[in-house]
Parts: C-alpha cells; sequence; structure tokens
C-alpha cells in the first residue's frame, strides 16, 4: 500500500510539473483578447470583427457568432451572465462609432445595442459583474477621471457614474485594453483598477461599487507603453497582479505584485518564468497561480515564490477565464487552449 501511495503521488507530482495546455479548435482567426467563464461548461470569448465565441460544453466545441452591425468592432470585453445572456463591449474611438455595448438574452442568436456615444476621448477597456444583476464597464480617463459605467438590471441599461469622487490620473496614465482583467470585482462591492501608462502604475479600489474611490502606488514598472495588465482577488484582501511592456513583451521584469490588506499596499513577488508581459493571471480551487502573455504562460503552486513554464500554449495568448482547477486562454488568430488540474 506504502509502494502504490507512493507511486500514485509521484505520477501526480509528474502530471504536475509537466502541466500542459490542451489546444481547442476556435474555428476563428479572429483576434481575442476577453473571454469569461459562467462555470466549466458555459464560456463566452470577444474579439475582432465582430466575433464572439460560445460553448456549452466546457470547449468541446465552440460556436462562432458575428454580431450584426459590428464587423467592425473589436469586443476587448465580455462577461456572460448565463447560457444565454452576455455583454459584449467594444474597445475603441467613440469619435469613431467604436464605443458601443451589445447584449443577448438567446444564446448569441441576437445582439441588441443597449449603449453607444460618440463623446470625443471615449475608449472603453473592460468590463465585469457581481452577481447577474450589477456591474461595471471602465475606459480610459476623460479629462483627468477613469470613465465608468454602472448596471443594475444585467446590462440591459448603462448608466455613467459621476467622477466627483474618483481620484485624479496623472499624466498619460490608462489602464491597457489587454485581457478584460485590469479590472476585478469581487464579493459585493469590492472593485480594482489597475494602470500604467505614466511614471508609476496604481490600482484605484472602491468598497461601494466604485461611487467613492482610494488610489495606491505599486512597485509595478511603468511607463508609456508598460504597467499593470491583468489583476485577481480570491477574497477582500488578498490579490495578485501582472504586467510587462508591450513593446518589449519577452524583456524580464519585476512582473508580479501581490497584496494582503485590500489593495492598500503591494508587494513585489517573484518574477514569471517565461519571462515577459503577462496580461492575465488567476488563483486557482488548488491554490496554483497560473497566468499568460505574448511571451509564454507560466504556473506557480506556492503563492508566487517560484515559477515554471506551462507547455503546449502558442505564443500570442492574452486572455484568461479560469473556474475551478479548469482554464480556458485565447489569443492570436482564433487561439484557443484549455487546461485543468485535478
Amino acid at each position: 500500500m506504502k509502494f502504490i501511495a507512493s507511486f500514485f503521488l509521484l505520477q501526480l507530482s509528474l502530471c504536475v510539473s509537466y502541466a500542459q495546455w490542451t489546444p481547442q479548435n476556435s474555428g476563428t482567426d479572429a483576434h481575442f483578447r476577453s473571454i469569461s467563464a459562467v462555470n466549466e461548461k458555459i464560456v463566452w470569448a470577444g474579439g475582432s470583427k465582430g466575433t464572439v465565441l460560445h460553448t456549452v460544453n466546457g470547449g468541446a466545441s465552440w460556436e462562432v457568432l458575428h454580431v450584426q452591425g459590428a464587423e467592425k468592432l473589436d469586443f476587448r470585453g465580455i462577461h456572460g451572465i448565463d447560457a444565454q445572456t452576455a455583454v459584449a463591449v467594444s474597445a475603441g474611438l467613440a469619435e469613431e462609432g467604436q464605443a458601443r455595448i451589445f447584449r443577448t438574452n438567446d444564446g448569441g442568436k441576437t445582439w441588441k445595442e443597449v449603449w453607444q456615444t460618440t463623446e470625443k476621448g471615449v475608449f472603453l477597456d473592460g468590463i465585469s459583474f457581481w452577481g447577474a444583476k450589477n456591474g461595471l464597464i471602465f475606459g480610459d480617463p476623460i479629462g483627468t477621471k477613469i470613465y465608468l459605467l454602472k448596471t443594475i438590471d444585467g446590462g440591459q441599461t448603462w448608466q455613467r457614474i459621476s467622477p466627483t469622487q474618483l481620484p485624479e490620473n496623472k499624466a498619460g496614465e490608462a489602464a491597457f485594453a489587454a485581457s478584460n482583467s485590469t479590472m476585478v470585482l469581487q464579493g459585493k462591492k469590492n472593485v480594482w483598477i489597475g494602470t500604467g501608462g505614466s511614471d508609476r502604475a496604481r490600482v484605484f479600489y472602491s468598497t461601494d461599487r466604485g461611487e467613492t474611490w482610494q488610489v495606491t502606488d505599486t512597485p509595478m514598472a511603468a511607463n508609456a507603453s508598460s504597467g499593470i495588465f491583468g489583476l485577481n482577488f480570491w477574497d477582500a484582501k488578498n490579490g495578485i497582479a501582472v504586467g510587462g511592456n508591450y513593446k518589449a513583451d519577452k524583456d524580464a521584469s519585476d512582473n508580479v505584485i501581490v497584496t494582503h490588506d485590500g489593495g492598500q499596499t503591494w508587494q513585489k513577488a517573484t518574477a514569471t518564468q517565461p519571462a515577459g508581459l503577462k496580461e492575465a493571471v488567476r488563483k486557482l480551487k488548488n491554490g496554483y497561480f497560473v497566468a499568460v502573455g505574448p511571451a509564454g504562460t507560466s504556473l506557480s503552486k506556492d503563492n508566487a515564490k517560484t515559477w515554471q513554464a506551462l507547455t503546449d500554449a502558442p505564443v500570442g495568448l492574452h486572455a484568461m477565464a479560469c473556474v475551478g482547477n479548469a482554464c480556458w486562454a485565447i489569443g492570436a488568430k482564433g487561439a484557443l487552449v484549455y487546461l485543468r488540474f485535478p
């Protein structure tokens, strides 16, 4: 029995050490920077050319959906509410007709445009929800304040949150519309937004659904092309952020930071292996961290103290969604992979 138990543990250890992504067939060559998992079966993804992917069987098969009237739009934000309902957010210049929000309630067969603006400077970056009704969409600053929209009816209508209570953005400071995870919602009222683009990377945070805000500096390196690209919080106190430089996405840097006080203070953690820009990170149910980016994907089994490469993943992965111990990651030219731990 001892031999059998030891053999089993050895095999399990080997499986973890050589964890691999499994390719899935997206059926499209569109580029993707947003993916949302409702559960281990239902996943939505948003991409270029008005393309949305949808699966109800964990990715065994994917349906390629084309949103009518959105052929020139890039859905860099998407949130799946259930198998029938999702909200897709287009990133781009509002003055060129690209700041638009669509919603489906029939599994993607039809989509309704529920919001649009042509206000100069509006550029929507991402979306997230607390539950099925309450959600936020955030965008680049207008003037010196982050642009925020809220919904209380599952995305059917959206209203701008007054910027009065928001801290001032620094010159050039904004969030990157890279992975739909630079804003994270947790619990019933908590929200964090990571930034870059200026002389420091910061985190804006709110505990009242975005009505009032605080902001804090972080040790993540920042300039016009670098900063925080992805956040994950698994409770009200503990979170992790990843980042790097999208103009030098293979360069090594201190690209991981952590917090244990709800985002008030941040500390450097061990940089990922492989090195380079990381755009999304998730903590799994088993405690492992998975991080993805265009220069490779990484796994940590010890709270970001050490990292190892995950294999069989194409370069160009930008966004990731995880439920339990299962993850889907997606990126350029329809690249789509799946990973599941026991």
